[in-house]
């Protein structure tokens, strides 16, 4: 046998024994290196995968949130209209058993019977019915709406709204009167100040004497104004000092103890024996003379009448003139009146503020 065919032979055995090995190796074939493009695109896609499971863990929980809050909120609607529906129940009982008593009473002492109540829905009929009633064209009611100073039309709003709107204005206007600006706001209309003259005596008309108040008014508001500012315009070492706050607060004491006197003089209910001596005081203060104006405020405050003074009785005899102790002025005691005594004594502040603001001319009429 020759070298060549021996070689043959041999190769054929290796080949032959090798050829399942290779065709297993073919089959599940490993890999020794990997690319790095490959990781990193695996681990971006593994990525992306555990963020759209916590997106839809974040989504679930979300819903099952907002699942709850719908159930509580339903369920609290649900307390809220059971709560009103109980006490509309327990209001109309009430109203019924009111209305029973007041009819047994009534029935009881001989009244006439009351008539009976109308339900809501016969309520709404005729309030829908009155506003059918009362209503007003296009332009008469931009004209009124106009002349309130208020707006012609809102926005979406109907015909019916702007009528509603104009009746609740009016309504409004009705029940509230305008009230001045000043220390202590009044109905009164105020007048300028080279009006503010106050005549010696009280007018006897009725014109006359509602101008009166208006002046009186205006010219208290004017005191009371001025003594705020100047109060004010202090240093504020003298404000914090125990006599400023004592200043102050006489001021805000007196602004408060007037205001029962302006309603008087919107009411036009102030006696004349008052109003005389509140005239004269006032008067003679625009004329500065502060002295006189005292002797007045005196007069209204104790009167001329006369005063015990020391023992009245002593043994079984009386001291003379002991009976004109009570046969004097009936003004010596206005000031039993706990709202009189604040608002007179709130007047004799004004006027030792006033002769300080404006002094006289002559020095005689300062006030001790």
């Amino acid at each position: 046998m020759d070298f060549a065919a021996l070689m043959s032979k041999e190769i054929s055995k290796a080949g032959g024994s090798s050829t399942p090995n290779s065709t297993s190796d073919t089959s599940k074939p490993s890999k020794k290196y990997a690319r790095r493009a490959d990781e990193e695109a695996a681990r971006v896609e593994a990525y992306k995968e555990e963020q759209a499971r916590l997106e839809r863990e974040r989504e679930e929980r979300q819903s099952q949130k907002r699942k709850l809050e719908e159930e509580e909120a339903d369920r609290r609607l649900e307390r809220e209209e059971k709560k009103r529906r109980l006490a509309e129940e327990s209001r109309k009982k009430r109203e019924e058993e009111e209305d029973k008593k007041e009819r047994e009473r009534r029935k009881r002492i001989g009244l006439p019977e009351l008539p009976p109540t109308p339900s809501e829905g016969e309520k709404d009929e005729s309030g829908k019915d009155g506003e059918d009633k009362e209503d007003i064209n296009e332009e008469e009611l931009t004209e009124k709406l106009r002349e309130m100073e208020e707006p012609v039309r809102l926005f979406g709003e109907t015909h019916k709204g702007r009528l509603r709107r104009y009746k609740k204005l009016l309504e409004r206007s009705l029940e509230t009167q305008k009230m001045s600006d000043g220390p202590i706001p009044t109905t009164l209309e105020p007048v300028p100040e080279v009006e503010m003259k106050i005549p010696d005596a009280v007018p006897k008309d009725s014109e006359g004497r509602q101008f009166l108040f208006r002046q009186l008014a205006s010219y208290f508001n004017m005191v009371l104004f001025e003594w705020e500012l100047a109060l004010a315009k202090r240093d504020v070492t003298v404000k914090q000092s125990l006599q400023g706050r004592q200043a102050y607060n006489a001021m805000v004491q007196s602004r408060e103890n007037m205001t029962p006197l302006f309603r008087k003089f919107e009411k036009s209910d102030i006696d004349d024996s008052v109003l005389e001596h509140v005239v004269e005081i006032t008067n003679k203060a625009q004329q500065r003379r502060y002295v006189d104006a005292n002797d007045a405020y005196l007069r209204l405050s104790i009167g001329k009448a006369a005063w015990p003074i020391g023992v009245t009785m002593v043994g079984i005899h009386e001291r003379s003139a002991r009976e004109k102790l009570h046969q004097g002025d009936k003004q010596a005691h206005i000031l039993s009146d706990e709202s009189t005594r604040k608002y007179l004594q709130s007047i004799k502040r004004c006027l030792s503020f006033a002769q300080t603001r404006w002094p006289p001319d002559d020095q005689l009429q300062i006030m001790g």
